[in-house]
């Protein structure tokens, strides 16, 4: 906010943005606060222009999404000489979803994205209870596993009944509910767009509408492929996956920890969850993943400093080297390649491949 003077901080529903505002907030005198699903503050914006040009301060916007006609307001706001206040605002809708207004205050506008808890935020050794649960304040913080579980389900309930009317998504809520179990399913798989409409028997457009929407509400993450002029065919469609593994496990109906363990998603679910962990606790430039037709692949790859470090996300307590880590270190010229597991050493298996404890990601990073 000293940098900028309008800042988003964007992110899933329920991951604390207001809280942090709040607290933000509580350290200031010159505070206007409007939260745009309240019938008030929508009447008060009824003469946006006349409201906003009045205020001094902090201007907190809550739900932004709902109002993307005040962006380019915004902007001649902040292109007055005196520039008498900063705008805050808060949404659940990613920047690509808000492009027509947020375009408006290019150049004034700093995005912030906000991601659930991770391991830095609650320690490493949670790590087991953070794969389960999910980072989600409230899923992490419940005094149970049964109500993280419920928690989870009225999340992905109220998101059905209030979100898919925002983004005119014509599909019923239990429809669209069934489109969204069955990405969990393709969890961790390359898209075949083709596939997945005809297995739901929608057409191919809209098919990417409903991911792109799911991606813009920080829920899907499409991992772009990486590729390159080599001799090798390559795979040229993203991977999906659920960003949240507590919202995959309530998808998936495994509701308890037990289950997770015996069931054929576990080795899936692992791969999404550390991969959501190494890109929260690593600074990175750019992320993507690698295949070939041919079998090849790598499950992450990083651009830190300039350099490329591959990343694979083994559920095993004793993982080996294999053929395919070999093809990407001697085509992609890798810097070197770490093995995430959920063990507790770091172990060379062969020169620049190394056995990297899930636990260990911060101090790695600390250390580029």
């Amino acid at each position: 906010l000293r940098r900028s003077p309008v800042v988003a901080l964007l992110g899933a529903r329920q991951i604390g943005k207001t809280t942090l505002a709040r607290k933000l907030a509580s350290t200031r005198q010159d505070v206007t606060w409007l939260d745009l699903e309240l019938p008030d503050d929508q009447m008060a914006l009824s003469n946006a222009q006349a409201f906003l040009g009045r205020c001094r301060g902090l201007v907190v916007i809550d739900e932004i999404q709902l109002r993307p006609d005040l962006f380019p307001l915004l902007r001649a706001l902040v292109d007055r000489p005196d520039l008498p206040a900063r705008f805050l605002l808060l949404g659940s809708s990613s920047p690509d979803l808000l492009r027509g207004g947020s375009e408006s205050l290019a150049g004034r506008i700093e995005f912030i994205s906000m991601s659930p808890f991770h391991l830095d935020e609650v320690g490493a050794d949670h790590w087991e209870k953070l794969w389960w649960r999910g980072g989600f304040p409230r899923s992490w913080l419940a005094e149970k596993d049964e109500d993280s579980h419920i928690w989870r389900r009225n999340f992905i309930q109220t998101f059905l009944e209030r979100d898919l009317r925002q983004h005119s998504i014509d599909m019923s809520p239990a429809s669209f509910h069934r489109f969204w179990v069955m990405l969990s399913h393709y969890h961790g798989q390359t898209l075949n767009i083709a596939e997945l409409s005809t297995s739901f028997g929608i057409d191919r457009r809209s098919t990417q509408r409903y991911l792109d929407i799911l991606c813009g509400c920080y829920l899907l993450r499409q991992l772009q492929p990486w590729h390159e002029n080599i001799a090798k065919r390559q795979v040229k469609s993203p991977k999906l996956y659920l960003r949240d593994s507590g919202l995959l496990h309530a998808l998936l109906g495994l509701d308890s920890p037990d289950r997770l363990w015996h069931s054929p998603a576990l080795g899936a679910s692992w791969e999404g969850f550390a991969l959501e962990q190494v890109l929260a606790s690593i600074p990175h430039e750019n992320a993507w993943f690698w295949g070939t037709h041919g079998g090849a692949e790598l499950d992450l790859l990083l651009d830190i400093g300039g350099k490329r470090h591959g990343f694979e996300f083994k559920w095993s307590e004793q993982p080996s080297s294999s053929r395919s880590m070999a093809v990407a270190l001697e085509e992609l010229k890798l810097e070197h390649l770490w093995v995430v597991y959920p063990g507790r050493h770091v172990v060379p298996l062969k020169e620049r491949v190394t056995l990297l404890p899930i636990t260990r990601l911060k101090e790695w990073g600390q250390n580029r």
